[in-house]
Protein backbone atom coordinates (compact mmCIF):
# COMPACT_ATOMS: atom_id res chain seq x y z
CA UNK A 1 0.00 0.00 0.00
CA UNK A 2 1.18 3.45 -0.94
CA UNK A 3 -0.85 5.55 0.92
CA UNK A 4 -1.89 9.35 0.99
CA UNK A 5 -1.66 10.83 4.45
CA UNK A 6 -4.43 12.98 6.04
CA UNK A 7 -3.65 14.41 9.35
CA UNK A 8 -6.30 15.58 11.57
CA UNK A 9 -5.12 17.18 14.79
CA UNK A 10 -9.03 17.19 16.34
CA UNK A 11 -9.38 17.27 19.96
CA UNK A 12 -12.89 18.74 20.19
CA UNK A 13 -14.26 14.86 20.16
CA UNK A 14 -12.40 14.33 23.53
CA UNK A 15 -13.36 15.19 27.21
CA UNK A 16 -9.88 14.39 28.51
CA UNK A 17 -8.35 16.99 30.29
CA UNK A 18 -5.43 16.05 28.29
CA UNK A 19 -7.75 16.77 24.65
CA UNK A 20 -4.99 19.69 23.62
CA UNK A 21 -2.04 17.19 23.70
CA UNK A 22 -4.32 15.47 20.61
CA UNK A 23 -2.88 18.29 18.62
CA UNK A 24 0.67 17.61 19.53
CA UNK A 25 0.50 13.97 19.18
CA UNK A 26 -1.00 14.53 15.41
CA UNK A 27 1.99 17.11 14.59
CA UNK A 28 4.94 14.70 15.97
CA UNK A 29 3.54 11.82 13.97
CA UNK A 30 3.60 14.36 10.78
CA UNK A 31 7.16 15.41 11.26
CA UNK A 32 7.88 11.71 10.43
CA UNK A 33 5.44 11.06 7.17
CA UNK A 34 6.35 11.86 3.67
CA UNK A 35 5.47 15.52 3.05
CA UNK A 36 4.94 14.84 -0.99
CA UNK A 37 1.98 12.60 0.09
CA UNK A 38 0.77 13.99 3.37
CA UNK A 39 -2.44 16.64 3.61
CA UNK A 40 -3.22 18.18 6.85
CA UNK A 41 -6.87 19.29 7.38
CA UNK A 42 -7.32 22.39 9.03
CA UNK A 43 -9.05 22.06 12.42
CA UNK A 44 -10.72 25.19 14.42
CA UNK A 45 -8.85 26.63 17.12
CA UNK A 46 -12.48 27.45 18.83
CA UNK A 47 -14.20 24.80 21.12
CA UNK A 48 -17.86 24.80 19.24
CA UNK A 49 -20.75 24.67 20.89
CA UNK A 50 -23.04 21.58 21.01
CA UNK A 51 -26.36 23.37 19.28
CA UNK A 52 -28.56 21.44 21.72
CA UNK A 53 -27.39 17.80 20.16
CA UNK A 54 -26.07 16.62 23.22
CA UNK A 55 -22.28 15.98 21.89
CA UNK A 56 -20.14 18.85 23.15
CA UNK A 57 -18.29 21.32 20.61
CA UNK A 58 -21.09 20.02 17.83
CA UNK A 59 -20.29 22.89 15.26
CA UNK A 60 -16.55 22.51 14.99
CA UNK A 61 -16.93 18.75 14.83
CA UNK A 62 -18.61 19.54 11.78
CA UNK A 63 -16.80 21.74 10.15
CA UNK A 64 -13.50 19.34 10.77
CA UNK A 65 -15.62 16.39 9.12
CA UNK A 66 -16.53 18.94 5.65
CA UNK A 67 -12.68 19.52 5.56
CA UNK A 68 -11.31 16.14 6.21
CA UNK A 69 -13.86 14.87 3.39
CA UNK A 70 -12.40 17.39 1.05
CA UNK A 71 -9.26 16.37 1.18
CA UNK A 72 -10.05 12.78 1.11
CA UNK A 73 -12.28 13.24 -1.67
CA UNK A 74 -8.98 14.46 -3.63
CA UNK A 75 -7.56 11.60 -3.03
CA UNK A 76 -6.98 8.61 -5.40
CA UNK A 77 -4.96 6.29 -2.93
CA UNK A 78 -6.05 4.80 0.00
CA UNK A 79 -5.56 6.72 3.10
CA UNK A 80 -3.90 6.51 6.42
CA UNK A 81 -5.68 8.89 8.62
CA UNK A 82 -3.67 10.47 11.53
CA UNK A 83 -5.36 12.09 14.79
CA UNK A 84 -6.74 13.98 16.65
CA UNK A 85 -8.96 11.79 18.24
CA UNK A 86 -11.09 9.13 17.58
CA UNK A 87 -13.46 10.86 15.85
CA UNK A 88 -11.85 11.45 12.81
CA UNK A 89 -12.55 7.91 12.07
CA UNK A 90 -16.07 8.92 11.12
CA UNK A 91 -14.96 11.04 7.89
CA UNK A 92 -12.27 8.53 6.85
CA UNK A 93 -15.16 5.58 7.30
CA UNK A 94 -17.58 7.36 5.52
CA UNK A 95 -15.40 7.93 2.37
CA UNK A 96 -13.86 4.31 2.41
CA UNK A 97 -16.97 2.95 2.50
CA UNK A 98 -18.03 5.01 -0.57
CA UNK A 99 -15.03 3.70 -2.11
CA UNK A 100 -16.56 0.02 -1.51
CA UNK A 101 -19.98 0.02 -0.83
CA UNK A 102 -21.55 -2.75 0.74
CA UNK A 103 -18.07 -4.58 1.10
CA UNK A 104 -16.39 -3.40 3.27
CA UNK A 105 -15.45 -4.74 6.85
CA UNK A 106 -14.28 -2.56 10.05
CA UNK A 107 -11.74 -3.64 12.94
CA UNK A 108 -12.24 -1.47 16.07
CA UNK A 109 -8.53 -1.72 17.54
CA UNK A 110 -9.70 0.41 20.44
CA UNK A 111 -9.62 0.06 24.68
CA UNK A 112 -13.29 0.96 24.12
CA UNK A 113 -16.20 0.76 22.16
CA UNK A 114 -17.51 4.21 21.35
CA UNK A 115 -20.83 2.95 20.54
CA UNK A 116 -22.78 5.28 22.66
CA UNK A 117 -25.58 8.04 21.45
CA UNK A 118 -26.08 11.84 22.70
CA UNK A 119 -28.64 10.18 24.89
CA UNK A 120 -26.92 7.17 26.43
CA UNK A 121 -23.58 9.39 26.82
CA UNK A 122 -22.67 10.46 30.43
CA UNK A 123 -19.61 12.97 28.80
CA UNK A 124 -21.25 14.28 25.57
CA UNK A 125 -17.62 13.50 24.13
CA UNK A 126 -18.17 12.16 20.53
CA UNK A 127 -14.96 10.29 21.08
CA UNK A 128 -17.40 8.00 23.07
CA UNK A 129 -19.69 7.61 19.71
CA UNK A 130 -18.38 7.64 16.63
CA UNK A 131 -18.99 4.22 16.25
CA UNK A 132 -22.17 4.26 16.64
CA UNK A 133 -22.63 7.58 14.65
CA UNK A 134 -20.55 5.07 11.33
CA UNK A 135 -23.37 2.81 12.12
CA UNK A 136 -26.15 5.14 11.15
CA UNK A 137 -27.10 6.33 14.96
CA UNK A 138 -26.77 9.80 15.87
CA UNK A 139 -27.11 13.07 15.55
CA UNK A 140 -27.92 14.87 11.47
CA UNK A 141 -24.76 15.35 10.51
CA UNK A 142 -22.78 13.41 12.70
CA UNK A 143 -24.03 9.95 11.72
CA UNK A 144 -23.76 8.40 8.49
CA UNK A 145 -26.15 8.39 5.59
CA UNK A 146 -27.89 4.69 4.36
CA UNK A 147 -25.10 5.63 1.21
CA UNK A 148 -22.10 4.87 3.98
CA UNK A 149 -23.28 3.50 7.01
CA UNK A 150 -22.20 0.21 7.88
CA UNK A 151 -24.34 -2.33 9.57
CA UNK A 152 -23.50 -4.48 13.19
CA UNK A 153 -22.38 -7.69 10.99
CA UNK A 154 -18.88 -5.62 9.49
CA UNK A 155 -17.90 -4.43 12.68
CA UNK A 156 -15.62 -6.64 14.85
CA UNK A 157 -14.37 -4.84 17.84
CA UNK A 158 -10.27 -6.00 18.97
CA UNK A 159 -8.55 -5.34 22.07
CA UNK A 160 -11.95 -3.66 23.48
CA UNK A 161 -11.79 -3.75 27.70
CA UNK A 162 -13.63 -1.14 29.18
CA UNK A 163 -17.33 -0.96 27.79
CA UNK A 164 -20.22 1.13 29.55
CA UNK A 165 -23.58 -1.00 30.29
CA UNK A 166 -25.62 0.88 27.69
CA UNK A 167 -22.68 -0.33 25.47
CA UNK A 168 -22.62 -3.63 26.50
CA UNK A 169 -25.89 -4.54 25.70
CA UNK A 170 -26.34 -2.64 22.07
CA UNK A 171 -23.02 -5.19 21.52
CA UNK A 172 -25.31 -8.14 23.20
CA UNK A 173 -28.25 -7.40 21.35
CA UNK A 174 -26.40 -6.37 17.80
CA UNK A 175 -24.37 -9.43 18.38
CA UNK A 176 -21.34 -7.62 17.21
CA UNK A 177 -18.28 -9.61 17.87
CA UNK A 178 -15.35 -9.22 20.39
CA UNK A 179 -11.45 -10.26 19.83
CA UNK A 180 -10.01 -10.16 23.56
CA UNK A 181 -6.74 -9.17 24.41
CA UNK A 182 -5.95 -12.74 25.45
CA UNK A 183 -6.62 -13.51 21.90
CA UNK A 184 -3.83 -11.59 20.08
CA UNK A 185 -1.21 -14.58 20.62
CA UNK A 186 -1.58 -15.17 17.30
CA UNK A 187 -4.16 -13.09 14.89
CA UNK A 188 -6.26 -16.18 13.94
CA UNK A 189 -8.87 -15.24 16.06
CA UNK A 190 -8.94 -11.23 14.48
CA UNK A 191 -8.52 -12.69 10.63
CA UNK A 192 -11.40 -15.48 11.38
CA UNK A 193 -14.13 -12.88 12.38
CA UNK A 194 -13.24 -10.46 9.84
CA UNK A 195 -13.99 -13.54 7.41
CA UNK A 196 -17.34 -14.66 8.77
CA UNK A 197 -18.22 -10.76 7.84
CA UNK A 198 -18.31 -11.89 4.45
CA UNK A 199 -16.61 -8.46 3.21
CA UNK A 200 -12.95 -8.49 1.03
CA UNK A 201 -12.46 -4.82 2.05
CA UNK A 202 -10.95 -4.07 5.32
CA UNK A 203 -10.88 -0.07 7.33
CA UNK A 204 -8.71 -0.86 10.30
CA UNK A 205 -9.40 2.38 13.21
CA UNK A 206 -6.31 1.92 16.00
CA UNK A 207 -6.81 4.04 18.72
CA UNK A 208 -3.73 3.98 20.57
CA UNK A 209 -5.11 3.08 23.94
CA UNK A 210 -5.67 -0.23 22.59
CA UNK A 211 -2.01 -0.76 23.36
CA UNK A 212 -1.08 -1.40 27.01
CA UNK A 213 0.26 1.88 28.81
CA UNK A 214 3.90 -0.38 29.57
CA UNK A 215 4.06 -0.32 25.65
CA UNK A 216 3.15 3.26 25.07
CA UNK A 217 2.67 6.26 27.69
CA UNK A 218 1.49 9.27 25.30
CA UNK A 219 -2.54 8.83 25.97
CA UNK A 220 -5.19 10.76 26.95
CA UNK A 221 -6.93 7.82 28.73
CA UNK A 222 -4.84 5.11 30.06
CA UNK A 223 -6.16 1.83 30.47
CA UNK A 224 -3.79 -1.37 31.37
CA UNK A 225 -4.25 -4.98 29.99
CA UNK A 226 -3.97 -4.16 26.43
CA UNK A 227 -2.00 -5.37 23.50
CA UNK A 228 1.58 -5.27 22.92
CA UNK A 229 3.12 -3.53 19.64
CA UNK A 230 3.70 -6.83 18.44
CA UNK A 231 0.62 -8.66 18.53
CA UNK A 232 -0.92 -5.56 16.95
CA UNK A 233 1.92 -5.37 13.85
CA UNK A 234 1.28 -9.23 13.80
CA UNK A 235 -2.68 -8.56 13.59
CA UNK A 236 -2.44 -5.99 11.00
CA UNK A 237 0.28 -7.87 8.76
CA UNK A 238 -2.21 -10.75 8.49
CA UNK A 239 -5.57 -8.52 7.72
CA UNK A 240 -3.79 -7.57 4.82
CA UNK A 241 -2.20 -10.32 3.65
CA UNK A 242 -6.19 -11.81 3.60
CA UNK A 243 -8.13 -8.44 2.72
CA UNK A 244 -7.62 -5.29 0.68
CA UNK A 245 -6.76 -2.41 2.97
CA UNK A 246 -9.57 0.30 2.51
CA UNK A 247 -7.92 2.69 4.55
CA UNK A 248 -6.83 3.40 8.54
CA UNK A 249 -6.22 5.56 11.54
CA UNK A 250 -4.42 6.14 14.45
CA UNK A 251 -5.56 8.48 16.99
CA UNK A 252 -5.14 8.91 20.31
CA UNK A 253 -1.91 9.72 20.89
CA UNK A 254 -1.13 12.51 23.65
CA UNK A 255 2.61 13.01 24.16
CA UNK A 256 2.97 15.24 27.74
CA UNK A 257 6.07 16.80 25.66
CA UNK A 258 8.37 16.85 22.65
CA UNK A 259 10.68 14.43 24.18
CA UNK A 260 8.03 12.28 25.82
CA UNK A 261 6.47 11.71 21.84
CA UNK A 262 10.05 10.72 20.94
CA UNK A 263 9.55 8.32 23.44
CA UNK A 264 6.40 6.62 21.85
CA UNK A 265 7.22 7.77 17.81
CA UNK A 266 9.32 4.09 17.29
CA UNK A 267 5.99 1.88 17.95
CA UNK A 268 3.96 4.21 15.96
CA UNK A 269 5.82 4.16 13.22
CA UNK A 270 6.19 0.42 14.01
CA UNK A 271 2.39 0.35 13.41
CA UNK A 272 2.05 2.67 10.49
CA UNK A 273 5.04 0.52 8.69
CA UNK A 274 2.84 -2.82 8.96
CA UNK A 275 -0.22 -0.86 7.48
CA UNK A 276 2.06 0.43 4.56
CA UNK A 277 4.74 -1.81 3.31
Amino acid sequence: MSPNYVVVPQWQGSVSPRAMRLVDGAEAIQGDLPSSVTFPVDVPAEAGDALDTGIHRFSSLLTVRDRQLAVLRASSEPVLTIGGDCGVSFGAVEHASLQHPGDIALVWFDAHPDLHTSESSQSGGFGGMVLRAILGDGVDGLALDADARLTPDRVVLAGVRDIDPAEDVYITEQAIPLVPVESFGTPEAVVAAVKRTGAAHVYLHIDLDVLDPATIVGLSNIYPFGLAVEGLTAAITALRAEFALAGATIAGFAPSSPEAANDDLPSILRIISALTR
